[in-house]
């Protein structure tokens, strides 16, 4: 068994010196090894330093809690107990954006569109904030979000455990890292039937710290285009109008996306897309626009039968100093 082992290791060893030592591409191999090696380096202490503040940040908040807890928090007023409640509200609403929040003579007003079934939930919450004494509800109810353009796309809130959530915090990503790293090695050591147990669930535990990702999308598991999803807000200085010509011509998207090759407009709304894939391979699809309103919203999804299942939305909001607030919703299914 010995000898079967050391002959694969001396296979595997000589494998890859054949492959770092080829001698058209082995100095790009191994530049490219060295590169990766130190960008995972780079990552991992920056995951572990934002575990570290993880970890004080919530030692900070528990001890602010108990301070609150034995009265010696002091409620917030003003400018504060606003940010105070835009706060809570992010954890309740789907579109905490479309909602306004003024302070006038003491009680929290409420503007804006929202949806029926989040109003009730919404106004408890602003209600729980401490220093809140009074709340008045101004918003314009929808049923349904359709034609409503500042409650198209956002992200359902649900009261879920860490452990549960689709993208888990530095701090839980290190430590699940590090028992599943364990449970990986105790299982190298010891062969026995609970070690190996043990291994499969380190191995899997150590995969979804690594890739912080849902189990489904690591397996490519569900249907439709929702296995990845990318949620990025960005702020642009440039009225809402330049920005939403500027995405609406996505024959420019090559310029600032390094993966994308080509975009080409087929007219009618549809287009066609080539990007790089796994080692260097092209990919194609096709995608039409959804829903297009001018200077606000411009969605879109991939044609039946495309290689890769994709659809996205991209909001475009004025900020008051006349910038324009970004927000990108992307998911796609290679």
């Amino acid at each position: 068994m010995n000898r079967v082992k050391l002959a694969l290791g001396g296979f595997a060893t000589g494998a890859l010196l054949m492959y770092l030592s080829d001698p058209d591409r082995g100095k790009r191999r191994r530049a490219l090894a060295r590169d990766k090696a130190v960008s995972a380096w780079n990552d991992f202490a920056t995951l572990l330093d934002k575990a570290r503040r993880d970890v004080s940040n919530r030692a900070y908040g528990a001890a602010c809690g108990v301070k609150a807890a034995f009265g010696a928090d002091h409620p917030a007023e003003g400018p504060a107990l606003v940010q105070r409640v835009r706060s809570r509200m992010g954890r309740v609403v789907s579109h905490p954006h479309a909602i306004d929040v003024t302070l006038e003579d003491g009680r929290i007003v409420l503007y804006g569109p929202a949806l029926e079934h989040e109003v009730d939930r919404l106004l408890r919450a602003v209600k729980s904030v401490p220093g809140v004494k009074e709340v008045t509800n101004r918003l314009v109810v929808h049923r349904d979000p359709a034609r409503i353009s500042s409650l198209q796309g956002g992200v359902p809130r649900e009261s879920r455990s860490e452990f549960t959530q689709q993208y888990w915090t530095p701090a839980l990503r290190v430590a699940a890292g590090g028992a599943g790293a364990a449970l990986l090695w105790n299982c190298l050591r010891n062969r026995s039937a609970l070690s190996l147990c043990g291994g499969v669930a380190g191995t899997a535990l150590l995969t979804r710290a690594v890739a912080n990702r849902e189990f489904r999308q690591i397996v490519g598991a569900g249907g439709g285009p929702r296995v990845f999803e990318f949620d990025k807000v960005v702020h642009i200085h440039a009225p809402a109008a330049d920005v939403f010509a500027f995405w609406s011509d996505y024959e420019k998207f090559p310029r600032f996306m390094t993966h994308l090759k080509e975009v080409r407009d087929l007219g009618g709304g549809k287009s066609h897309w080539v990007a790089e894939g796994p080692a260097g391979v092209p990919v194609s699809w096709d995608a039409e626009i959804t829903e297009q309103v001018p200077n606000q919203l411009l969605a879109w999804r991939s044609m039946p039968g495309s290689a890769v299942e994709t659809e996205g939305v991209v909001r475009f909001d004025e900020n008051a100093d006349a910038s324009t607030r970004v927000t990108i919703r992307l998911f796609y299914k290679p």
